[in-house]
């Protein structure tokens, strides 16, 4: 029989301490599929964040996770997960993305209705961000709606008669709509994505993404408009008005599929992730 693992969360954003989320949060549903925990203020296993430093008082075994820009500091954990690419054994890659996707083979394109999917697409483009110094999109953002108006349904440069109510679903419930979605970063860096560009994967509007340099390690570039791969933003904006005028190229994306050969990445599947603590665990408990 497993021994219990005593554990402990801190320094996470606020909500994720409320017990609504305390007891409904992605590493807990992970780790109790395999393991046995038991909640303690003398922990065995501390995992924490970037939101607070109380991490600091505690000398047991430290996992940090990181959903923000920002890079471990391994002076002050014993392991990390976050968006890096560093090849070493204390760290392992788990991007922000993938914490909100029910499952990794969400975005796995199954029987699609491709005439349906773009008959559906009524709207040009949207724009959801609360962000005020995230620039390089707000410029983005002005410079596309040079060529048609954008839908921007965020607390920055509102323009639908007030902020999107709700949360994460009701943010990919607005975006269905849309034949584009402005899928920017808060800031770049490689490794780096978030929620951003597989929100509207998910209701299948191509994102026009910027923020992870190398984001085609995770993701078939075919299948959106990376801003890295253009020579500048005014060719990318010829490409979306030409995919906006032709429905035979904007379907060629909308066929490509997300993931390399629309298979998911072993590294981000649940089991590939518990028996990364299951090695972690065994250390601390042998």
């Amino acid at each position: 029989m497993r021994k219990p693992i005593r554990i402990k969360f801190t320094d996470f954003w606020p909500t994720f301490l409320l017990d609504i989320h305390w007891y409904d949060n992605y590493f807990l549903n992970l780790l109790q599929k395999r393991f046995k925990l038991e909640f303690s203020d003398e922990p065995e296993v501390l995992i924490y964040s970037v939101f607070g430093t109380e991490h600091q008082n505690y000398s047991c075994f430290k996992i940090f996770y990181t959903g923000e820009n920002i890079r471990p500091n391994f002076s002050e954990c014993n392991f990390a997960f976050s968006f890096d690419h560093l090849g070493q054994e204390n760290h392992y890659r788990l991007p922000w993305y993938v914490l909100n996707l029910k499952s990794p083979d969400s975005l796995v394109k199954k029987d699609l209705d491709i005439d349906a999917i773009i008959r559906s697409k009524t709207k040009f483009c949207n724009f959801i961000y609360s962000n005020e110094t995230a620039h390089k999109r707000i410029q983005f953002f002005k410079r596309l709606s040079k060529y048609k108006p954008i839908d921007s349904a965020g607390m920055v440069l509102n323009n639908i008669g007030g902020p999107l109510k709700g949360y994460e679903d009701a943010k990919v419930q607005f975006i269905k709509d849309y034949k584009f979605t402005i899928a920017f970063e808060n800031s770049e860096y490689p490794g780096y994505t978030t929620e951003k560009l597989i929100q509207p994967m998910l209701v299948h509007s191509i994102p026009i993404y910027w923020g992870n340099p190398v984001v085609h390690l995770d993701f078939n570039p075919k299948s959106f408009l990376n801003y890295y791969d253009f020579p500048d933003e005014e060719a990318l904006i010829e490409r979306i008005i030409e995919l906006d005028q032709d429905d035979d190229l904007y379907r060629q994306y909308l066929l490509e599929p997300y993931y390399h050969n629309n298979q998911v990445n072993p590294l981000i599947e649940a089991e590939a992730i518990l028996d990364q603590f299951e090695k972690i665990f065994k250390q601390i408990q042998s």
